[in-house]
């Protein structure tokens, strides 16, 4: 049996999408059940979220019962603040599990997980010197920020040492972490793609529109994408929900532009057998790019931007710098309806995310064999 512990956002992302996806890759292709302890922060009321960090977590009798009741010999732990933390991972060690620690952002250093801050990226946190993220509200709400800031400063090295393994989506992620100086052990890190399940056959685009699967975030460049489409004279679909939804319809102004919303995964299917090509406009340092490599497994080229781990999936031809809307619709105008673009992206994909790939590699870190580095 594994444990899957999970604190779900506000606003739900790609992170939610991954881990339901592992869970999947355990069951199918591991053989092995998975239960899952899971946490939204949508409902956690604001004053005990802010109990939760600064203590390190409130939960960990429910984790520690979890453990015990279902048996997990392992236990994975993917976002973990507010009502988790460290003291979750304490109680899985107690009770005999292997800890597997999954950092899909840099939260571990950024209190908003995705350095990003003012419109562009920020390294100036480091460490457990949190202040500049206290200093400049990266969390909208200065008593927010205060409590991740000393939170993130208390717990980070705390956090690492109850695991096992810690586990990240590229290899861009381990040098950015790197960067932050995260109080890591580097020997003990693995890098882990996200399974990905190509459609039963992948069909050439063609279709009539860019897409966008994203959150609607700043950080996302939603709104390049809407510029370069408007140069390009392409429709533009846009997949997704978040706090500049209202901005971006603005931005849209009666343009060619169809916000979709939150799509369920049989419509988003439809919306990539529709599409000419796929759009990651981000301005941030994305530690993978799972919407990038769907689309990628569906058949369709890509344009995205030369940032975080999106060059560990696309090809040069289809990276332009962030911001450049101009170089992006560049980018729209060659690859859209690019069947032979389409199918390299589709062999790079399978390479990197065949789920009996890997699974293999998972079973690796639930399963180290003897001699094995531990925490």
């Amino acid at each position: 049996m594994v444990l899957f512990l999970h604190n779900r956002y506000r606003v739900a992302g790609g992170e939610e999408r991954v881990v339901e996806d592992l869970a999947r890759l355990v069951r199918e292709e591991l053989g092995e059940p998975v239960t899952t302890l899971s946490r939204d922060s949508a409902g956690i009321p604001r004053a005990r979220a802010a109990i939760g960090l600064l203590r390190g977590g409130t939960d960990e009798q429910q984790v520690a019962r979890a453990v015990r009741e279902s048996g997990a010999r392992v236990v994975h732990a993917h976002n973990l603040h507010p009502a988790l933390g460290w003291r979750a991972l304490d109680s899985a060690r107690r009770e005999g599990a292997r800890v597997v620690l999954h950092l899909h952002q840099y939260r571990l250093v950024c209190a908003v997980g995705v350095c990003f801050t003012g419109g562009r990226e920020c390294t100036r946190c480091h460490g457990r010197n949190t202040t500049p993220g206290i200093r400049r509200n990266c969390r909208g709400s200065i008593p927010e920020a205060v409590a991740y800031g000393a939170s993130l400063a208390l717990w980070q090295r705390r956090l690492v040492e109850l695991a096992d393994v810690v586990v990240v989506p590229s290899e861009f992620a381990v040098a950015r972490l790197r960067q932050l100086g995260a109080p890591l052990d580097f020997t003990r890190v693995r890098v882990l793609a996200p399974p990905v399940w190509p459609p039963a056959a992948a069909a050439a685009p063609s279709g009539s529109y860019a897409l966008v699967v994203s959150r609607l975030s700043p950080e996302k460049g939603v709104d390049v994408a809407i510029d370069a489409c408007r140069i390009a004279g392409i429709p533009l679909v846009i997949a997704g929900d978040g706090p500049e939804l209202a901005a971006l319809r603005a931005r849209a102004g009666g343009g060619d532009v169809r916000f979709a919303g939150r799509v369920a995964d049989s419509e988003l299917a439809k919306l990539r057998e529709g599409a000419a090509i796929a759009l990651a406009p981000s301005r941030s340092a994305e530690t993978f790019g799972a919407s990038v490599a769907e689309a990628m497994a569906a058949g369709l080229p890509v344009a995205a931007s030369r940032v975080g781990a999106l060059p560990e999936l696309v090809e040069e031809e289809g990276l332009v710098a962030p911001g450049d809307a101009a170089s992006l619709a560049d980018a729209i105008t060659r690859r859209a309806g690019d069947a032979a673009a389409g199918r390299r992206g589709l062999a790079r994909v399978r390479a990197l995310c065949a789920p009996a790939a890997v699974a293999q590699s998972l079973a690796r870190i639930y399963d180290p064999g003897p001699g094995a580095p531990s925490a």
